[in-house]
């Protein structure tokens, strides 16, 4: 299967962060790594491969390589989460006596009017009362469930002139038709095979049902819902995955949260990575001195999907820095800070592109446009090292359907395997 494909089944399979971070535990099972508990005591050996998990939303890989010339971290970093519709506690709502919908709230900042008239469904968690504590279960409703219905023109006639919507009235998915309300739990249990009056609590997301898509003259493109930035993850999984580099200790990192501004336990403003880091130093009885060396001749990719220049909006981008689709990695930068690339990362991402015959090419922001950020300076705040802002050029960013190009994929799988390498 070629790489742009496994990126598609892989999306396909997480249809929330929970989910994508239970693909990446399967595959990293499935190539023999060996699984790390954070409340147990490590056993970390030279020629090892290992993984560890934090709240089921975030992933640390790495691997020890025999006879390492250098002690140093190579870290590829990027985020498991999108954005979409948290599911509220009792989130049945009877509406004219017929019809059930759901309570939802933002989960980070989407673009509201592409979730309306698609097929929907539930994944997440839920926590079960069991007789031994309290059990976590990751569930996913595999059917089309809800719909979130637009207002039809007629009782709307300024719909196409822009609209402001608001979460609480226009934004509650249908779920039933009845004069009963309907329990969402009931359909949880039943099709995961839960006993509902068992279920305590849960954390749980809508997704779009559709299907991701590779299309064009030439298939040149990539759609699919959560491109940003689980692109990115799963090819920095593979890459990492493929590599076989003894220069340093390989990382491949997912935060959770990156959405909602990387604060919680799992983010990228977590002490995770620098927890795994210390362990790993421990293990290896290394001294903190020698963490210290090994930290400032480490590196970090933080990977994070980019904007290619809209072929609709010209304007909207800087006159001479205009990533496209399909034409290479782009080395984000920012003047006040959003990215972490300085001159030194850039020149460094830019030899391993010459290095892995890949293009690269540039994005910041119009000076008079305030852009997003991403997880690098947060990560680095904890963790000090050179790291660089990179990503994919893509079209509709936070829309439920993202588009990609599928070059780029094969370029960014070269550009990480000689960065492992």
């Amino acid at each position: 299967m070629n790489i742009e494909n496994k990126i598609l089944e892989n999306i396909q399979k997480s249809p929330c962060s929970f989910w994508a971070i239970e693909r990446m535990k399967e595959f990293y099972m499935e190539n023999n790594y060996i699984h790390l508990e954070e409340k147990d005591a490590w056993d970390i050996k030279e020629g090892g491969r290992y993984f560890v998990t934090r709240n089921h939303s975030s992933i640390v890989a790495f691997s020890i390589p025999k006879n390492s010339s250098e002690y140093k971290f190579n870290i590829v970093a990027s985020h498991s989460d999108s954005p979409s519709f948290k599911i509220k506690a009792n989130p049945e709502i009877l509406s004219e006596g017929v019809y059930t919908k759901l309570n939802v709230e933002n989960y980070g900042g989407m673009i509201m009017s592409t979730w309306f008239d698609r097929p929907l469904s539930v994944a997440g968690r839920v926590f079960i009362d069991d007789e031994n504590g309290v059990m976590e279960k990751l569930v996913d409703v595999k059917k089309d469930l809800l719909v979130i219905p637009n207002l039809a023109i007629h009782l709307n006639r300024s719909v196409n002139d822009g609209v402001k919507y608001n979460t609480q009235k226009e934004l509650l998915p249908l779920m039933a038709i009845g004069s009963e309300k309907k329990s969402l739990m009931e359909i949880i249990a039943r099709e995961n095979n839960i006993n509902k009056d068992d279920i305590l609590d849960f954390d749980l997301f809508l997704y779009p049902r559709e299907r991701g898509s590779i299309w064009g003259e030439e298939r040149e493109f990539i759609s699919s819902p959560r491109l940003d930035d689980l692109e990115a993850a799963f090819i920095s999984m593979e890459a990492f995955n493929d590599s076989t580099g003894n220069e340093g200790i390989n990382i491949h990192v997912v935060f959770d949260n990156e959405e909602v501004g990387s604060g919680t336990r799992q983010g990228a403003a977590s002490t995770l990575l620098v927890d795994v880091i210390n362990r790993i130093n421990i293990c290896l009885n290394k001294s903190k001195e020698e963490l210290y060396c090994a930290i400032d001749k480490s590196f970090m990719i933080s990977a994070d999907n980019a904007h290619g220049v809209h072929p609709n909006y010209t304007d909207v981008h800087d006159p001479v820095n205009r990533p496209v689709l399909n034409g290479g990695i782009v080395i984000k930068y920012n003047g006040n800070q959003k990215y972490c690339t300085d001159g030194y990362s850039g020149a460094v991402l830019k030899k391993l592109c010459k290095m892995a015959k890949v293009p690269y090419q540039v994005f910041v922001n119009r000076s008079d446009m305030q852009g997003g950020s991403t997880l690098g300076n947060i990560a680095t705040g904890h963790l000090p090292v050179k790291a660089v802002d990179m990503g994919l050029a893509q079209l509709s960013m936070h829309s439920s359907y993202e588009t990609a190009g599928t070059c780029d994929i094969e370029y960014m799988y070269k550009m990480l395997l000689e960065f492992y390498k």
